[in-house]
């Protein structure tokens, strides 16, 4: 596939900054600003400059963004990350979970200026159970975010909640206005703004997730003078090509090379972001998820188009060229609607590497390019360790709306608790 290469190096990860990793998987992510990067893994992040790759700062434990702030955030440094950017405002979202302590927390900060080694305005928002795998997304009125609710060991649904973004960036008193959803209901995922266009005046945020060969949509509309008149709607159920989530349905049998020790696919669930752009009207959602292919895996990729407010499948596609299992991926869109798609590869002959694919908006549609190989990995997971992920980051430069930023783990050597992580950019010719 023709892309430009930008740079390429090492993020937070095994034996790199002087880090050593304590919890697995990494759950690596981040975002890209107007000079920085930002990578926040289990359970700590890291700065780099974004011209040159140089480390900035960190890595850092993630608690330390709450230092002096009190309570669970500060005291607790509990993972499950993300690192945003709003693109808008020129602000990193930091939020990290606190649950080793009751309250459960969703910490959110929130930068003061577009320099993440800056002050940050820094919040605590309380839920009512184990606020598990948190994700985020940024809109022009509130930080929207996704949880899947537990209550001690029973799932009792997804939660929606919407953060007060105005508020946030003042630095004032910030309220979150929260709709709970059955156990029927998880897994789902906040759309996240992309581009310069912001959504349409009052447009809601979206949340997806999937069911039976199908995705639902639901639509956020949130109040927070009066939150009492916050709506929730849907879900809208799209049918989509029919399709069986990976590894009868989202354990664990990705093969590695050199062991019998499997690697777990999380196919139960769509794959972190769920990205929006508005390119002159045109309003998409790109998602994607890891469903079996033959005798592999391989991503489910989606774009959505929004008319009049409403989602329709506008293209969809399985990408797995051969037998290598593909999976964990990241998809966004650039402002010339080129869309790329990173993911893990593995097979019982090769090591966990690095890989991307993509599509420009004259391709064939359903269809996605050749493939680009980031990095082969140099190692597999080893016994009694099968998490992987839980989840990777594709992002999209907010200065040029170009250059995607792609981020997720591999091995260096063989190993249990060695995991590395890369960071690549790369653009497409005709953005």
């Amino acid at each position: 596939m023709g892309t430009t290469a930008g740079l390429q190096f090492a993020g937070v990860g095994n034996g790199d900054y002087g880090f050593a990793p304590n919890a697995a998987p990494p759950d690596t992510n981040g975002a890209v600003g107007a000079t920085q990067y930002v990578q926040w893994v289990n359970e700590s992040f890291a700065v780099f400059n974004k011209s040159t790759g140089a480390l900035v700062y960190g890595p850092a434990a993630g608690n330390t963004l709450w230092s002096g702030f009190g309570g669970g955030c500060q005291s607790n440094n509990d993972g499950d990350p993300i690192a945003q950017y709003d693109k808008a405002a020129n602000r990193w979202v930091l939020s990290q979970f606190s649950v080793s302590t009751t309250p459960y927390l969703q910490c959110v900060a929130v930068s003061t200026t577009s320099d993440a080694t800056g002050s940050y305005n820094r919040y605590a928002f309380q839920e009512p159970n184990f606020n598990d795998y948190p994700k985020m997304g940024v809109w022009s009125d509130g930080y929207y975010a996704s949880f899947n609710m537990f209550n001690g060991n029973t799932f009792v649904g997804g939660r929606a909640c919407a953060f007060d973004r105005t508020a946030m960036m003042s630095g004032a008193a910030a309220t979150q206005v929260c709709f709970q959803l059955s156990s029927a209901y998880g897994g789902l995922l906040p759309s996240d703004l992309d581009g310069t266009t912001a959504p349409p005046a009052g447009s809601p945020d979206y949340f997806v997730n999937f069911g039976t060969n199908s995705l639902n949509v639901w639509k956020f509309h949130v109040n927070f003078a009066t939150p009492s008149s916050s709506t929730f709607t849907g879900p809208t159920n799209l049918p989509v090509a029919s399709f069986t989530a990976a590894c009868s349905g989202g354990g664990t049998c990705i093969p590695q090379s050199g062991t019998r020790q499997k690697l777990d696919s999380l196919a139960d669930r769509l794959m972190y972001r769920l990205a929006y752009r508005n390119r002159a009207g045109v309003e998409s959602l790109v998602v994607n998820h890891s469903v079996k292919a033959g005798t592999s895996v391989g991503v489910r990729w989606y774009e959505l188009r929004i008319s009049g407010g409403n989602a329709s499948v506008y293209q969809q596609s399985t990408y797995a060229p051969d037998s290598t299992y593909r999976w964990m991926g990241s998809i966004a869109m650039d402002k010339a609607g080129d869309i790329a798609l990173g993911y893990s590869a593995s097979s019982s002959t090769i090591h966990p590497g690095i890989r991307y694919t993509g599509r420009v908006p004259g391709d064939p549609l359903n269809t996605m390019e050749g493939e680009n190989t980031v990095l082969s990995g140099g190692g597999s997971q080893l016994r009694t360790l099968n998490r992987w992920g839980d989840y990777s980051s594709m992002s999209v430069d907010p200065v040029d709306d170009c250059t995607f930023w792609y981020t997720t783990e591999y091995l260096k050597s063989n190993g249990t608790f060695n995991w590395s992580t890369e960071i690549v950019s790369f653009k497409f010719p005709g953005c």
